[in-house]
């Protein structure tokens, strides 16, 4: 597609102020994009839409919890009254866990990450839509390879994710015939704070990657995946060849499926 396929697109991103999300508004605004950038930390948000600015986009922070309904609503009414429309939607905004279920100390930990890895994207695609629908344009969602398989350790992670997958197929059907596309990004891992972040079975962030960093995918390249996915309106798009393979062995051979989820989180990448 044309590096400059996003000029003047009006796309509002969600986990906009690291990772990921924030790779991706960066090279959106290379391309000229008029973003509305989303996240809880009002002042590394407003440090990625002066980035924007200086690549040539267009960008406004709006502090957004997208956990809380209200705040969602408010988000897409600010990016409709500030560029007159919205063309796109990428629903990024992420927690994860990283501990057995039998060793988790807070059960609010399952709430916490269904309602901002699922409901916050529910949220927002609600409220979107009618926009959306307008334009003819394009929504995304980033899920996780294991929102496609079971992953030790991350149970309630892999159960948002799923909901997640299971809640755009459907939205796809139901937006036939509408000219708006549903596409579900599904990345293995990345260079991103969200391990850290990540909670542990003391209900508090890790603080610590368990990953190693250095032998995953950058968050640049999966950003560049990431949009040209979006750009061409794909239904979905699986990033590693691991995840690409585990897609047929769970077919034929679901135990071995396993055995490489315990594998690589054992491995730590």
């Amino acid at each position: 597609m044309s590096q400059t396929f996003f000029n003047a697109n009006v796309v509002i991103i969600t986990g906009a102020s690291s990772g990921i999300g924030r790779e991706v508004a960066y090279q959106l605004a290379g391309q000229g994009a008029w973003l509305a950038l989303a996240a809880r930390d009002a002042d590394r948000l407003e440090q990625t839409a002066v980035e924007c600015r200086r690549r040539g986009g267009r960008a406004i922070a709006v502090k957004t919890d997208v956990a809380i309904e209200s705040e969602c609503r408010n988000l897409i009414e600010r990016t409709a009254a500030e560029y007159g429309r919205l063309d796109t939607l990428i629903n990024n905004a992420g927690i994860s866990m990283w501990t057995p279920l039998d060793q988790l100390q807070d059960l609010s930990i399952l709430d916490n990450i269904m309602r901002v890895n699922y409901l916050g994207a529910a949220y927002l695609t609600y409220h979107a839509l009618p926009h959306l629908k307008q334009a003819r344009g394009r929504l995304a969602a980033v899920s996780s390879l294991a929102g496609k398989y079971g992953v030790p350790t991350r149970s309630g992670y892999a159960a948002s994710k799923h909901a997640l997958a299971g809640f755009f197929d459907s939205l796809r059907i139901e937006l036939l015939g509408t000219g708006v596309s549903v596409t579900l990004i599904y990345p293995g891992f990345v260079t991103s704070e969200i391990r850290e972040r990540a909670f542990g079975a003391d209900g508090q962030p890790l603080q610590k990657s368990p990953v190693r960093e250095a032998e995953v995918m950058t968050a640049e390249e999966c950003a560049r995946i990431m949009i040209n996915a979006i750009a061409r309106r794909r239904r979905e798009e699986v990033m590693t060849l691991r995840g690409k393979l585990g897609q047929w062995l769970k077919l034929i051979a679901p135990g071995a499926v396993d055995r490489v989820a315990r594998k690589a989180i054992e491995q730590g990448r």
